[in-house]
């Protein structure tokens, strides 16, 4: 048996602008922030996300995805 991959690409959106940008997702940490190119606003997890990438991804993080405990 063979363990399962997360994805690691995920797009962001911005709840201010609607801006979408693709981002490959950490492995080994948690993004609790991401300032957005187009309107600069920082984007943090909403409450009861560990990540920005739970909170406006496609994707939730590698660990979320696993069934695992994120770090936040």
């Amino acid at each position: 048996m063979t363990a399962r991959e997360p994805v690691l690409i995920s797009e962001l959106t911005c709840p201010k602008c609607g801006h979408v940008s693709v981002e490959t997702m950490p492995t080994d940490a948690c993004q609790w922030f991401h300032e957005c190119v187009s309107c600069k606003t920082l984007l943090k997890p909403l409450p009861g996300d560990c990540c920005v990438f739970c909170s406006y991804g496609t994707v939730p993080c590698p660990p979320i995805q696993l069934g695992e405990k994120c770090c936040g």
